[in-house]
């Protein structure tokens, strides 16, 4: 039985691959020769030319925040626009909640 592939990400270059997962390997760009990040399984790849989805990508996955199943579904919340990211950012500073956390919530109070 095969193992179950998950994406990883060239950010620069606004690429998505699916490889088996294996934590001990940093897998490398076949483009750039970049180092790839880890985005998940439930990953949707934007559109190469979308360069505000992946600018909103490109926050999310360098403060830690991945596309992996949960049990019952995809992911849960992301944002999908520079401003939605803004918002939460803004909300992390003024009450001092984790920017990771505060990135997942679907509504800001």
């Amino acid at each position: 039985m095969a193992h179950a592939k998950t994406s990883y990400v060239c950010l620069p270059c606004r690429a998505s691959y699916k490889q088996p997962y294996d934590r001990t390997r940093q897998r490398i760009c076949p483009r750039c020769a970049g180092a790839m990040i880890h985005a998940g399984s439930a990953f949707a790849v934007p559109r190469r030319r979308d360069v505000a989805a992946w600018r909103t990508l490109t926050v999310l996955l360098n403060a830690g925040v991945g596309f992996h199943k949960s049990c019952c579904g995809g992911p849960g919340y992301r944002p999908r626009t520079l401003r939605e990211v803004r918002e939460r950012m803004a909300y992390a500073r003024r009450n001092g909640e984790p920017v990771a956390e505060a990135l997942v919530r679907s509504d800001v109070p």
